[in-house]
């Protein structure tokens, strides 16, 4: 009979950043006018590089599909959220729980897996200017992406699938603000630890592979710029490859927090180490990635002067 009442559960409240009426409008307004900015800063890169065929060369294809990434992050969680912030109603079915756990999951790992060939693209071109045509050939950069994407599907498919398997009725309320695999799992009628194994071991190979690939290769960058000797060439690197750690730590440090140690992952440091990768990485990539780079700025700088 308890086995039957569980299967029963398939509604839940979603509940995360603030219980707080008053605070509500002013979340609102501010999550609202950072997802406009992120939406229109990563689709405006996408549609900036896919307009000017000058920056048709691998580093923009990675970036245009980081932006498309980013843009997919924010769009699964941040609308759900802002509906939340008006409503007294914060329910979300099994089934829209589900799909929205896996979109997340997708996106968030195909960003880690394009984070690092990035980094592998910036690699070869300052260490092996003269071989870069050779090393990174649009055929290498073509199967870079699928392979990003393809990991992304295969290790959401993963985590969704071990989902099916559980009931939920030791409550109906979700203590985050969107639907993730560990506020679900704490919830569940049935022993999660399978969950949690996959979840470190998985998460956890993700993500150790992609940081050392991405430590790797900018410490080969820093290395190589110094040995140039040039003052010039080093203070742009450090700002340079400074804003991209500062970025990849930002999104990484908060994940392997929350994933590779879940345990520790309680409350309201959970709701506040997911707005690092759900929102605020987001907003900040365009800039960080963009709006430091000449070619972007000279691109944009041309289509504004075109379309005036």
């Amino acid at each position: 009979m308890e086995k039957d009442n569980a299967t029963l559960l398939t509604e839940f409240v979603l509940i995360g950043l603030t219980d707080q009426p008053q605070w509500k409008p002013s979340l609102f307004l501010g999550f609202l006018v950072i997802y406009l900015i992120t939406m229109v800063g990563n689709l405006g890169l996408i549609s900036l590089i896919w307009n000017d065929s000058q920056l048709h060369i691998p580093m923009y294809l990675f970036l245009g599909n980081l932006a498309l990434v980013d843009a997919w992050i924010s769009s699964t969680v941040t609308p759900k959220m802002l509906v939340n912030f008006l409503v007294k109603s914060k329910m979300i079915s099994l089934s829209e729980c589900l799909v929205q756990f896996f979109s997340f999951a997708f996106s968030v790992t195909t960003e880690c897996f394009l984070l690092a060939a990035m980094a592998y693209d910036r690699y070869a071109a300052i260490c092996h200017p003269l071989l870069y045509p050779v090393i990174m050939t649009n055929r290498l950069c073509i199967r870079l992406l699928v392979s990003s994407y393809v990991g992304g599907f295969l290790h959401a498919i993963l985590h969704e699938s071990f989902l099916f398997r559980l009931t939920f009725c030791n409550s109906h309320i979700i203590h985050h603000f969107y639907c993730d695999v560990i506020p679900l799992l704490k919830i569940s009628c049935n022993d999660p630890s399978i969950n949690y194994l996959m979840l470190f071991i998985f998460s956890g190979s993700v993500q150790g592979f992609s940081i050392v690939t991405i430590l790797v290769s900018y410490t080969l960058v820093l290395v190589t710029i110094l040995k140039k000797k040039s003052d010039k060439s080093v203070r742009k690197a450090f700002s340079t490859c400074g804003a991209h750690l500062f970025s990849v730590s930002l999104y990484y440090g908060p994940l392997l927090f929350m994933y590779v140690h879940p345990a520790s992952s309680q409350g309201n440091d959970q709701d506040m180490l997911s707005l690092f990768y759900t929102v605020i990485i987001p907003v900040l990539n365009p800039i960080i990635y963009s709006l430091r780079n000449k070619q972007v700025l000279a691109a944009l700088t041309k289509m504004l002067r075109r379309n005036i």
